[in-house]
């Protein structure tokens, strides 16, 4: 979806993570409903409580005012116009909705998809002249022949995979995501193979370039941004992942595939309680987690720390991040 350009120029709504900037202003958001309640005070007055979000961050708002007319008239997940009084509660940033505020639901000819979701900063091209590159370099020819079927000889499968995050929030959540990701990994696995030369090279950098494979289908980008779909809720990334590489296996008869890619495809998670229905046992599975482990931190920690200094440059430490359930140090000083 792509707005016209003039409508486009004239969308000058700050972003969320620029609202460090507007403490006691008013201002005007475009943003989405991430998640609503209406509540009750112990005098017994009702207010409504809303998340706003967007590519840059979660901002929360009240409304003292409006509370039933407005939650009445908006959904989670619709992208509404809204203005109001940038604030710091509880040593957050708040947004508070005054009582003359129109909140404005708006259709999707009303707004641009790219404040909902960001692209690789790194050219398309780019990324996929190096996925052709690595195949070419895989000497193993049923390894070669099943990756040159996925990447090369299905367009459709290739198309997603191109296009694809590699994550809804966490990491490479972004157009082109999936294929950062993969390729990534894939290089440091090449790198780690250089040093312990005792590992299946092929093996492992085949494994790199499809384990997340099913993410294709885990999520759809949209006008709203990216979205988990009913596959990615229902069955999840790694069965589907499994599907796609053994359906291929099968369709090329490739008897010389062995049960060790398709177990790195499995495990690669790396713990049962993150999702992996086994754990890795193999040395290239093993290495294959610590890998795409590293890669999605390191991503979540470079877009924190760019986030987070381009609001404020002089910000010492990160707000605290469940996800890595720690803050991060963004400006080393000899002092501390």
């Amino acid at each position: 979806m792509k707005l016209s350009k003039e409508l486009i120029e004239k969308s000058k709504e700050p972003f969320i993570s620029e609202l460090e900037n507007y403490i006691n202003s008013d201002v005007e958001l475009i943003v989405k409903v991430k998640s609503k309640r209406l509540l009750e005070n112990k005098n017994g007055k009702r207010y409504l409580l809303i998340t706003f979000e967007d590519k840059t961050g979660i901002l929360r708002a009240i409304d003292w005012f409006n509370a039933e007319k407005n939650n009445s008239k908006v959904d989670v997940g619709n992208v509404v116009r809204v203005n109001g009084k940038i604030v710091l509660y509880d040593g957050r940033l708040q947004l508070n909705i005054p009582q003359d505020s129109n909140l404005i639901v708006l259709n999707e000819n009303e707004y641009s998809y790219e404040r909902f979701v960001s692209e690789s900063k790194i050219p398309v091209d780019e990324i996929i002249s190096k996925l052709f590159e690595i195949i070419e370099s895989i000497r193993n020819k049923e390894l070669k022949q099943l990756l040159e079927e996925i990447f090369k000889n299905d367009e459709e499968l290739f198309n997603k995979f191109k296009n694809s995050p590699a994550g809804l929030k966490v990491h490479h959540n972004y157009i082109g995501g999936l294929a950062e990701h993969s390729i990534t990994v894939a290089k440091m696995c090449d790198n780690v193979a250089k040093i312990y030369p005792w590992l299946d090279r092929d093996l492992l950098i085949t494994g790199a370039l499809l384990h997340d494979i099913g993410k294709i289908y885990d999520y759809e980008i949209n006008s709203k941004g990216i979205e988990i779909t009913q596959t990615g809720e229902l069955i999840g990334h790694i069965v589907m992942g499994y599907e796609i590489v053994n359906e291929k296996i099968k369709k090329l008869n490739l008897r010389g595939i062995s049960e060790k890619l398709l177990h790195m495809i499995l495990s690669h998670h790396g713990e049962l309680e993150w999702g992996s229905p086994i754990l890795p046992k193999t040395p290239e599975a093993f290495v294959l987690h610590m890998i795409e482990n590293l890669d999605s931190k390191l991503n979540r920690i470079q877009n924190i720390k760019e986030k987070e200094l381009e609001t404020n440059p002089n910000k010492k430490w990160s707000d605290f991040d469940p996800n890595l359930g720690r803050r991060l140090l963004l400006k080393h000083t000899e002092r501390g």
